[in-house]
């Protein structure tokens, strides 16, 4: 077994002492209370669940009007969702009020990058270990090669994270 497995955290001595929870509840809604919220939550999980109607000639979903606010530039947006972020940026409950999706990479990475330089302090940089399972294949997918995909739902090769940066870990639980 290679390194980069045997450093996985399934296979860590740790993984016994890991309590997995499953996400049931909308806590921005329960604890919140925004009237508006229940709807948001409502029309995400509809989509989710393949509950909205989709266009026979385009082949995609119309987002329901008072789903989404247009603005120019994305400095507006991240003022918008994050004001005066140097201030508020230890602020567990300002920060848990906020969340942006977004569809594309590089889209969350122009984000990511003009919020981290509102946070005031020194950035430290995590690479990702990309490899292929069998050794046969090194030559049909170099570890430069590995490290050069930005996938739609992938993390980057390059993660660069601020002490006290809004920080959100997800995974997929349906695997259907």
């Amino acid at each position: 077994m290679s390194d980069e497995l045997n450093a996985c955290l399934k296979l860590s001595v740790l993984w016994q002492h890991v309590h997995k929870l499953n996400l049931k509840t909308n806590m921005r809604v329960q604890l919140q209370n925004y009237a508006s919220a229940d709807g948001f939550a409502k029309q995400l999980l509809d989509m989710g669940n393949g509950k909205i109607s989709i266009d026979e000639s385009t082949q995609r979903i119309t987002l329901p009007t008072n789903f989404y606010k247009i603005t120019a530039t994305i400095d507006e947006l991240i003022d918008k969702v994050f004001p005066n972020i140097a201030q508020n940026y230890r602020n567990h409950q300002w920060l848990s009020a906020r969340a942006i999706l977004a569809a594309k990479n590089n889209d969350v990475n122009t984000i990511n990058f003009s919020i981290q330089n509102g946070i005031p302090g020194d950035t430290t940089t995590y690479k990702s270990i990309d490899t292929v399972m069998n050794q046969d294949e090194v030559v049909n997918y170099p570890t430069e090669f590995l490290n050069s995909l930005d996938l739609s739902g992938m993390p980057s090769h390059v993660l660069t994270l601020k002490i006290g940066m809004p920080i959100i870990l997800q995974q997929n639980t349906n695997h259907t």
